[in-house]
Formats: C-alpha cells, structure tokens, sequence
C-alpha cells in the first residue's frame, strides 16, 4: 500500500463512519467532519481556544467557530473567558455528556458497513467479509488512535515539506 491508496482508504473510511452517524436536525450549521475532528481535538487539549484549535487541525477559524456554537448547543462542550485575553473564549469538552454525545457513542457501523460492501445491485456482503472487515478495523481502532495521528501531525510541522528547498 501506498500513501495516495491509503489516503484514499481513509476517505473511504470518513463516508462509512459519517453514514453511521445518527442524523442531526436539516439546518445545522456545519459539517459533521469538522465537529469531529474539533471535538477530537478538544478532547486531546482541552482548555484551548478557536485560534488554536484551527492552527491545529487546519481548518479555517470559521469552520471552527461553528461546529465550536454546534457543540456548545448540543451541551457537548463548556467554555469560559480566557483569562489571558477575555475576548477569547476557552473551550473544553463537558464535565457531563450530553444526550447527543451518548446518542453518537452508542450508534455502531454495522449497518454502514453492511451497505457500503454491499454488491453493485444490492446484494447482501458475504457474512464472512464483513466479519473480516469490522475484525480488521477493530484492529486498525485499537493501534491507530487519534494521539497516533497528532504526533504524526507535530513531525510534518517540524520538518520541511517535500516541495521545499534547504539552503
């Protein structure tokens, strides 16, 4: 395997986890991706700031700002005044999880994946490979964790992309 197969299996593997994913109201202000990875986040620096959470992950302050309004109204996380700056907001994940966290914990991928290794016309996966893959992404849950792919993150930070020259 290589980096753009395993790029491309990675997405793959968004859309199965997002068709898991109990359904939020029509109208909900941003993507479920985006509430996830800041709430990953969240959970991995907790007390931190918008600002900070877009430098983390990369996405725009704005996408930031509302899945950061989305969880504060799902009672998902707590903020206060930084006291550093008190135009700033620090964010951390609730002391108590709300409904929709319970809700989304306790929702499985069976279904999801059942569909998605479904055959072209519909039919039903062999019983066997789905076995197989849930067995390998289980595998995958419990070597692969998010604090993996931060320090992951910080090492792409540290050093010079590709594309660079050094003097």
């Amino acid at each position: 395997m290589n980096g753009v197969e395993l790029f491309l299996l990675g997405r793959t593997l968004m859309k199965i986890g997002e068709q898991a994913m109990p359904r939020v109201e029509a109208g909900t202000p941003g993507s479920t991706r985006s509430v996830l990875i800041v709430l990953g986040d969240l959970v991995s620096h907790p007390g931190t700031t918008v600002g900070e959470i877009a430098a983390r992950t990369g996405l725009p302050q704005s996408q930031v700002s509302t899945a950061v309004a989305r969880l504060e109204q799902a009672g998902s996380v707590d903020t206060e005044p930084d006291p550093a700056d008190r135009r700033r907001r620090l964010i951390r994940p609730a002391a108590k999880p709300s409904a929709r966290v319970a809700e989304v914990r306790s929702a499985n991928v069976d279904d999801a994946l059942t569909a998605a290794l479904a055959g072209p016309d519909g039919t039903a996966p062999d019983p066997d490979a789905v076995r197989e893959v849930t067995q390998a992404l289980e595998l995958l849950a419990r070597r692969l964790t998010p604090s993996i792919a931060a320090r992951a993150r910080d090492v792409d930070t540290a050093q010079p992309s590709r594309t660079e020259t050094t003097p």
